[in-house]
């Protein structure tokens, strides 16, 4: 079982993508594997977000607590940097 922090990262990270790239298909089954893992497995519940020039907070629901957290932005937006610098690696092929 991945921690609780390693998920929230991780699902910060890739939805950012999703953001970012709304037609993202890989982007958006991450995004919702990590949505589902946060909920079954560490019953967190109403993610709210908030970014300044150097941080993203978060805000959950954990059960009955309300907890927040912090990332930095140079950590959460690695992926869509990289995404952006080298589009041609990350292109989004149509289902056939």
């Amino acid at each position: 079982m991945q921690s609780l922090q390693d998920a929230l990262y991780n699902w910060l990270t890739i939805k950012v993508v999703c953001d970012a790239r709304p037609d993202d298909r890989a982007a958006i089954e991450t995004r919702d594997f990590f949505e589902e893992m946060l909920t079954s497995q560490h019953s967190v519940s109403t993610i709210e977000i908030t970014k300044d020039d150097l941080m993203y907070y978060i805000s959950y629901q954990q059960g009955e607590e309300t907890k927040k957290g912090r990332y930095p932005r140079e950590l959460i937006e690695i992926m869509i940097n990289q995404i952006n610098q080298e589009p041609e690696k990350y292109k989004d092929y149509p289902n056939e």
